[in-house]
């Protein structure tokens, strides 16, 4: 079998101020061509084994590019289309192919594109015809759309949230793909909508048991069951949760499949919904709690949903409640980490930090603090710990009973190597202040003794009743109540 594999993915805020251009997806260095070191960034995990597979199966893999960038806003139209076009040049190049892997976002959306995944699945197809099988794996934050379901001929998605199965699902799409080729089995696909917008952590009793529930039906000729939650802070078409299923050879055993998931989902959508509270309350709860460490995650400055990663509201908050043994961060400040290297760790400096991105990011706030430690290649560890995720130059300062992570590079924070990693310590912390919504669960969670989950008033409000969408159909849950 003559096999292609290929990456393109970003998380799309298309609320968001940032832009996602060629800086953006430089961050992670863009990789081509065969054997690249894909194992060095945990973006490319899945495409690593998928080469690996392939080459101990006897295939033949012909790699196109990898390249990702942080969650921001609209991707650079220009950018998006020589990304795009450089794939579909090489899928041209390696004619004739068996297969195509692609792994991808979901919620990928560009300037005068608000479904790039669908139009990369939509073009890889017009190139090989109906023959070909194509395969896409994608994040469960994905927007899934009419238009990839009908170009694709399997999709796998994430089943975790955190995301700790990336490879795991990789591995299913490639037996799913190879399989097909091989006439083993015959990949039938029905999506349905689940009429909701909203955000699920799979570590959610009801929810935890609605997944179980979707690998136990992977059985008796259904070959895979994917529970899109969807991507809120998009306004296109398809945002929202979706249940895909696909069967092996019957399109009612399909539908009747996704049909049976969306009504589950919507059953449970109270149950396993995030809870958040407004950010007074959430600082009270923590700051009154009987024993620590407590997470106080910062929902609304999470970079992984395309937001600043600079805001000072919650930072604020507690600074101005005289809070103490916190530590905090990731806050996204280059400037602020330059001037704390130029000083030199033991150096006490006035510095301003945060709020510098716009609205979302709140007033800076000009603080007098102490330098403790400077790391140039920091990095932290991925929620599925496949590989390092960078941070770049960081800084560990001081103030006031308050330990500060700054880094150059944007991100949510995924592990406690993020702090410790710069040498700050958490076995003492009351507070380990985060920025991030859930994903931090998969490194946090065997050190602290719970989660609060607050909403300053940053980029990203779980008020989903009220996102001002223009483009999304307003009538889904929690606007509405209209079952699938």
């Amino acid at each position: 079998m003559r096999i292609l594999t290929a990456g393109l993915l970003t998380e799309t805020n298309t609320f968001s101020p940032i832009p996602a251009g060629w800086p953006a997806f430089g961050r992670t260095p863009i990789q081509r061509g065969a054997q690249s070191p894909f194992a060095s960034t945990w973006e490319f995990a899945a495409l690593v084994d998928w080469r690996e597979r392939a080459e101990r199966d006897g295939h033949t893999v012909v790699e196109s590019l990898a390249a990702v960038a942080e969650p921001a806003g609209r991707v650079v139209r220009s950018v998006y289309e020589s990304l795009r076009d450089e794939i579909l040049r090489d899928v041209t190049n390696a004619l004739p192919l068996d297969v195509i892997l692609l792994y991808l976002h979901g919620a990928m959306a560009a300037e005068g594109y608000d479904d790039c995944d669908g139009d990369i699945l939509c073009r890889c197809r017009e190139l090989v015809g109906p023959d070909v099988i194509v395969g896409a794996e994608v994040d469960l934050h994905g927007n899934l759309s009419e238009e990839m379901v009908a170009a694709a001929s399997v999709i796998v998605a994430y089943k975790e949230y955190p995301h700790t199965d990336m490879v795991e699902r990789g591995a299913d799409l490639y037996r799913l793909c190879v399989g097909a080729v091989s006439g083993n089995i015959k990949p039938v696909m029905a999506m349905r909508d689940c009429r909701m917008v909203g955000i699920w952590p799979t570590t959610n009793p009801a929810m935890r048991a609605l997944v179980d529930e979707a690998y136990e039906n992977e059985r008796d000729g259904i070959l895979s069951v994917s529970l899109m939650h969807g991507f809120p802070w998009a306004d296109v078409p398809g945002c929202g949760a979706k249940a895909l299923a696909i069967s092996d050879g019957s399109q009612k055993a399909a539908e009747k499949t996704a049909r049976r998931f969306a009504q589950r989902f919507w059953e449970i959508r109270d149950a396993a919904h995030i809870e958040s509270v407004a950010m007074d309350e959430g600082v009270e709860l923590a700051l009154t709690a009987a024993d620590g460490p407590i997470v106080l995650a910062d929902v609304s400055d999470n970079a992984g949903g395309g937001a600043p990663g600079d805001a000072t509201f919650l930072l604020r908050g507690l600074l101005g409640r005289g809070a103490t043994n916190v530590v905090a961060g990731t806050y996204y400040d280059p400037i602020a980490v330059e001037l704390c290297a130029e000083a030199g760790p033991g150096a006490t400096l006035d510095l301003r930090i945060g709020g510098k991105l716009g609205p979302a990011s709140g007033a800076p706030l000009d603080l007098r603090v102490t330098v403790r430690s400077i790391v140039e290649d920091h990095s932290q560890t991925a929620m599925d710990r496949s590989a390092p995720v960078a941070l770049g130059r960081s800084a560990w300062v001081s103030v006031d009973g308050i330990d500060l992570a700054l880094a150059s590079i944007r991100s949510q924070v995924f592990s406690p190597d993020a702090f410790t990693g710069l040498g700050i310590p958490l076995e003492n912390a009351r507070l380990i202040v985060l920025k991030s919504t859930h994903h931090f669960w998969a490194g946090f969670s065997a050190i602290a003794k719970h989660a609060i989950y607050v909403s300053p008033p940053g980029a990203l409000q779980l008020d989903f009743k009220n996102i001002a969408y223009r483009k999304r159909d307003p009538n889904y849950w929690p606007r509405v109540n209209v079952a699938p």
